[in-house]
């Protein structure tokens, strides 16, 4: 049987940050990626928005990793010359009542150690955005976006460079985890044992996670899906920044966001799912879009909207209940030497993955 010091599961974003920490801390890297290309999840359909760590409960996983991670890859990007771009972000309150919410953001975004928002009245955001409608917003300068592809590439390169190395189309159904080493089953029978497993699996890291041997089932939590469709604008976009509005409760609404080339997009919406291969956009869906968008863009005009892709959210929990912070789930919770499970790595996960990926190695150092 194969033996490698270091196998990490799924070649997402995260994935790759991980296993890059791992390559560069001098260890034997392999990452196992069950599709014929790296980041064909959640990690290449999502908004490739770069968070500055505004809306997450202060001292979490999610905002301490997201304030780090942001200031890491807007370097990292700067550094190998990965497309980004520091836009900046609007979140914008389109009636009175939802104003008093913006001094709250700005409270929660000022203990998670984001100092750089501003409170806007209506005609200084419009003096930035005019053809905004809104009451108030507020300025977030060190928001941005990021070519999450490009950003991939350059992981894999690192990775390959300190000597990893990535290896497609190898979907795993099965671990067997003892207390010298872990032994991996492939859907095509070849077994590899390693004395170190991240399960980076995205969507499927719990239902991996279910198939490994001797890992308490209480360990794994319980897998939902919330399917965000986005929809895109004919013509280039009005609005030189990202315009979000007030935070929903299981998303951060129907948001406008912008690609490296100006072309504009809307969403993602929540829709709960069954399962994470469920990725057609009904165009019926954006019949409820025009009217949030006409919130704080009224100029929207009919038939603007094209159906554009989707993206899953691996949830940790149901419909209607409170979010749950990233679960980074290693040796000193479950009891198994050398496994590490990454659950629910949805939003910021794409901000903190240089964060996720030196977090990970510090656990297995």
């Amino acid at each position: 049987m194969d033996q490698v010091d270091c196998v990490v599961v799924g070649a997402g974003v995260v994935g790759l940050a991980v296993a890059r920490a791992l390559a560069l801390q001098g260890r034997e890297v392999m990452v196992l990626e069950s599709a014929s290309a790296i980041g064909t999840g959640t990690s290449s359909r999502n908004s490739e928005v770069i968070h500055a760590g505004i809306y997450y409960p202060p001292g979490s996983l999610k905002a301490t990793l997201c304030v780090q991670g942001r200031q890491q890859l807007y370097d990292y990007c700067a550094a190998r010359g990965v497309g980004h771009s520091r836009c900046g972000k609007l979140i914008v309150a389109t009636s009175q009542a939802q104003v008093a919410q913006l001094q709250l953001i700005i409270d929660k975004a000022a203990a998670n150690g984001v100092h750089d928002l501003r409170l806007l009245s209506r005609d200084q955001a419009m003096a930035l955005e005019p053809q905004l409608a809104c009451v108030a917003a507020v300025h977030s300068p060190s928001t941005g976006i990021v070519d999450s592809h490009g950003l991939m590439l350059a992981l894999q390169g690192d990775l390959e460079n300190a000597g990893g190395m990535v290896v497609l189309n190898s979907p795993l159904v099965a671990a067997q985890c003892a207390q010298t080493a872990i032994t991996l089953v492939a859907k095509d029978g070849t077994e590899l044992q390693a004395r170190t497993v991240v399960n980076a699996a995205g969507l499927l890291a719990p239902a991996l996670a279910r198939h490994f041997a001797g890992l308490d089932a209480g360990w794994v939590p319980t897998s939902y899906f919330a399917k965000g469709n986005y929809f895109t604008l004919s013509g280039r976009s009005p609005f030189g920044q990202l315009i979000y509005p007030v935070p929903e409760a299981a998303g951060l609404g129907v948001h406008l966001s912008i690609d490296l080339g100006g072309q504009a997009k809307f969403g993602p919406d929540v829709q709960w799912v069954d399962s994470p291969d469920d990725l057609l956009v009904d165009p019926a869906r954006g019949e409820s879009f025009y009217a949030e968008i006409r919130k704080y863009w009224p100029a929207l005009a009919d038939g603007a909207l094209q159906a554009g892709y989707a993206g899953i959210r691996p949830k940790l929990q149901a419909p209607g209940e409170a979010a749950r912070d990233f679960v980074i789930q290693g040796p000193a919770q479950h009891g198994l030497p050398g496994l590490v499970n990454l659950f629910g790595i949805e939003s910021p996960g794409l901000t903190s993955s240089l964060a996720l990926g030196e977090h990970v190695a510090r656990l297995l150092s």
